[in-house]
């Protein structure tokens, strides 16, 4: 069966000793090659165990772009050739490859230097991909920002940020719907502005949907895509259980809430999702605290359900 690739985010939970990056601090004199090391690790890991999309550590460069540590930021032009070499070991295992910057790599900031911050952050991102020989699959996620009280001149500061970002930026950021601001149908009117391509998140479809279903919205996001590069969405399920603090008959329970991702997916959720929308091509990146668990639970549940033909490329 041709099956739809499934991917997890930077942290290895199922196997011993497998980190994402280098977590030294400045002072310990941080590595882009420790990181390389760390993704042939990953990479040998995930061929074992069959999964074929990983996204790397924002960090995986560390202290790229800090601007107290100047002597860092020429980690990806000085270690070009093992970038490759570890770009191709994932072009011949077929494992998809992306990013994603955290929260505060803000594009449409009010504040003109996190703006810059952020345009410089993603600017490093996407040549991290270039210099890995990644081809048009390998995309760097971000999200639209925040709305700071006027959605519209948020959005149009969005572009007029975008469009200062290099080439390989402008070539590889792609936008993703959020929980709070902006919908997928925000995410279009960016698309026709810049020709970022869209990943659906169907967790923030739930709880910020706009006037459009959830087939609607992942036809229309899967169809900002080249033609020749297969569209990814996120799949997450909502915390469901509280977290019990106190003892005796102090003890209370605090509910979670509706945003927090679960540390595994809902099989059935899942299954019915991929039902709906059987007919558009796409990937899914998981995100789900147990990490690579979550993935291979999920393959095995759907297993288990007489579902796992949902996996299966229209």
């Amino acid at each position: 069966m041709n099956e739809r690739r499934l991917g997890f985010a930077v942290k290895v939970l199922g196997r011993r000793g497998l980190a994402s990056h280098d977590t030294r601090r400045w002072q310990s004199n941080p590595s882009i090659e420790v990181s390389i090391d760390a993704l042939h690790r990953i990479l040998d890991y995930l061929a074992e165990v069959g999964v074929r999309m990983y996204r790397m550590s924002s960090d995986f460069v560390p202290y790229a772009t800090h601007p107290d540590h100047p002597r860092f930021h020429r980690q990806i032009e000085e270690h070009a050739g093992a970038l490759a070499g570890v770009g191709r070991r994932a072009q011949e295992l077929d494992i998809r490859l992306s990013l994603h910057p955290s929260q505060y790599t803000v594009l449409n900031a009010a504040d003109a230097e996190v703006a810059r911050k952020a345009r410089w952050d993603l600017d490093v991102q996407a040549s991290l991909l270039d210099a890995m020989e990644q081809d048009a699959a390998a995309v760097v996620v971000i999200h639209v920002g925040g709305g700071y009280g006027d959605r519209e001149a948020a959005l149009e500061r969005f572009v007029r940020s975008f469009e200062q970002l290099g080439e390989a930026a402008r070539r590889r950021v792609v936008i993703e719907n959020d929980d709070t601001v902006f919908t997928v149908a925000d995410c279009l009117w960016v698309h026709r502005r810049t020709a970022a391509p869209i990943v659906f998140d169907h967790h923030h479809h739930r709880l910020n949907p706009g006037e459009a279903t959830v087939y609607e919205s992942v036809l229309a996001a899967a169809t900002t895509w080249p033609t020749a590069v297969t569209p990814k969405i996120h799949f997450s399920s909502p915390r469901l259980d509280g977290r019990t603090v106190g003892r005796g008959k102090a003890a209370r329970t605090i509910p979670p809430r509706l945003r927090q991702h679960a540390d595994y997916v809902d099989p059935w959720t899942f299954a019915a999702l991929l039902k709906e929308t059987a007919g558009v091509d796409f990937d899914v990146m998981l995100e789900a605290k147990a990490k690579d668990l979550a993935l291979l639970k999920l393959r095995a549940d759907l297993l288990r359900l007489g579902q796992l033909h949902v996996l299966a490329r229209p």
